[in-house]
């Protein structure tokens, strides 16, 4: 029979996290997959155990590649995979055994470019779990436009671009040639958004199938501070101006809903919040700064949506004038 999923795994410095996923993987109903890892330059062991897993068990395989960020891992995974599906977990999280039986049998059933389900996240610090996306502000959906899902998930308020909670059909990725953008740090947002404006068959299980671990190792709950922080708050630009650049590409071939405007203004803001809590001067200064050279606040201002989305730009573009005359 033929592989109906190939699960690529972007593996850099995993830790002690990573057995735990693996077994995850190990334990899933569905048989009918292939795992793809990606080791991305790994240098604390993760490398090795990733190729005595494949070494036992035939349906796991190995790509050594110099550190070069996990866009480049998935799309590399992405080259050589054969399952009819593909699906891009985290290597430091775990998944239900049910999650890719469940994800697959909706897609073949009803012939899906995309099915996703919910998560839930574990604080490892507190022990605590919450769903990712609280099932009264999103319910299972029928099959929709990607569009619609898009929109209709936005409006959640509680919504978060990853890549990790769906399967997506090989085939789509394909023709559409939706693949990652290199050294992009939080390329599951223009990703994701460019994929539901492509997708025609899309639906949505509530259902939490898939756990996400809350670290600070993490890459993207790792505090940054001083230079750090310039660098990072950088990528959140360039996501802002690649949202920006989807609307306008699309905007002959899809309706332009005010969702896909919102969450433009809505990434600006997270930058202002992160400029806030800049501890250190020089830096504040310099992401600033940047956040005018590159038009951050014209698009924050031009794309704003709602009376709330509003009064907070108005509230910020104060803030950030104030900034600017200090300096």
């Amino acid at each position: 029979m033929s592989l109906k999923l190939s699960v690529i795994v972007p593996l850099h410095n995993a830790g002690e996290l990573f057995v735990p996923f693996l077994e995850s993987l190990l334990a899933q109903r569905e048989q009918l997959l292939e795992v793809i890892i990606v080791n991305d330059g790994s240098t604390d062991g993760s490398g090795e155990i990733a190729h005595r897993y494949a070494a036992q068990h035939p349906h796991i395989s190995v790509i050594d590649q110099a550190n070069s960020g996990v866009s480049n891992a998935r799309n590399a995974g992405l080259a050589v995979a054969r399952g009819k599906y593909v699906a891009f977990p985290d290597a430091d999280d775990v998944l239900a055994p049910e999650m890719y039986s469940t994800l697959l049998e909706q897609a073949e059933k009803h012939q899906l470019d995309v099915m996703q389900c919910n998560g839930e996240r574990y604080y490892a610090s507190s022990g605590m779990q919450q769903p990712i996306i609280p099932q009264q502000r999103l319910q299972d959906t029928a099959v929709m436009p990607g569009t619609q899902w898009l929109e209709k998930a936005l409006k959640s308020r509680r919504f978060i671009h990853v890549v990790w909670l769906a399967v997506y059909r090989l085939d789509f990725i394909k023709q559409h040639q939706l693949y990652f953008e290199p050294g992009l740090h939080h390329q599951d947002i223009p990703w994701t958004t460019e994929v539901m404006f492509n997708a025609q068959r899309v639906k949505y299980l509530s259902k939490p199938l898939y756990r996400q671990r809350i670290h600070d190792q993490s890459i993207s709950n790792r505090r940054r501070i001083g230079l750090a922080n310039v660098e990072y708050q950088r990528h959140y630009m360039r996501i802002v101006e690649m949202l920006i650049e989807l609307n306008q590409r699309y905007s002959q071939k899809i309706s332009l809903c005010p969702a896909f405007h919102w969450q433009i203004t809505r990434e600006a803001l997270g930058i202002c919040h992160c400029i806030r809590r800049e501890p250190e001067a020089e830096a504040q200064q310099r992401i600033t700064a940047e956040f005018y050279q590159r038009g951050i606040h014209r698009a924050m201002s031009t794309n704003m949506r709602g009376v709330k989305q509003m009064w907070q730009v108005m509230l910020w573009l104060h803030r950030l004038k104030q900034w600017r005359a200090a300096e």
